[in-house]
């Protein structure tokens, strides 16, 4: 894909290099130059300094045959003149701003606009995560909640166990995991192996947890 991420913050930073390793085609614009630095090393698109509503500026980003545009930059004004632009001047197929404030949700929405709100979004995962009362919180599903966590065993001098013995003793069902030093991640068949330390994503009805959790590292 052809992305162009206007800001060049934290999020924009972030937006860029995960982008970029999936190997699409990625600009970053900025009106501070400066703000290129923090790119990650292996970022592989391209920088453009100027104001993201600029015509001139997002040409030369190449919003003509652009396929997603990100405004996140740290100001809801200039985020939404960003989008208004891609999307009614350059006909962008797919455009999302960032919103810092959740009193304009309902405008943004009215627009027709896609949007992530910081605010809400922090302010829901911290209540989700209370509201859980256990670590390794990610989402839930009905009656049943996903959870990413460190794996330990209950038994000290076991080295390992298979994913499959996990999912039938438990009920449970393991998405995905990674070793703990980084060098594998993977979704799991029956037979694959997990060892302490792994990181592991589990899909568990929630009246299982409490006996589950001797699994999970705290």
């Amino acid at each position: 894909m052809n992305i162009i991420v206007v800001g060049c913050g934290r999020v924009g930073v972030q937006l860029a290099a995960l982008f970029s390793r999936d190997k699409n085609s990625v600009v970053i614009v900025d009106n501070e130059p400066q703000a290129f630095s923090s790119l990650d090393r292996y970022f592989e698109g391209r920088s453009i300094t100027g104001l993201g509503f600029d015509e001139d500026v997002l040409i030369a980003a190449g919003v003509e045959e652009c396929d997603v545009l990100l405004a996140v930059t740290s100001d809801d004004n200039t985020n939404l003149m960003i989008a208004e632009v891609a999307r009614t001047l350059f006909g962008v197929p797919r455009v999302f701003a960032r919103l810092y404030n959740p009193s304009r949700e309902n405008s943004y929405i009215q627009l027709g606009l896609d949007f992530v709100c910081d605010t809400t979004l922090v302010a829901e995962e911290m209540y989700s995560m209370v509201m859980a009362q256990h670590s390794g919180y990610v989402d839930k599903f009905g009656d049943f909640e996903v959870l990413r966590f460190v794996l330990k065993l209950e038994d000290t001098e076991k080295q390992s166990i298979l994913v499959g013995d996990l999912e039938r003793e438990h009920e449970a069902r393991v998405i995905a995991f990674e070793r703990k030093d980084g060098s594998l991640s993977s979704i799991p068949s029956k037979d694959s192996v997990l060892y302490p330390g792994d990181i592991v994503l589990v899909c568990i009805h929630e009246n299982l947890l409490e006996r589950f959790s001797s699994y999970m590292a705290s």
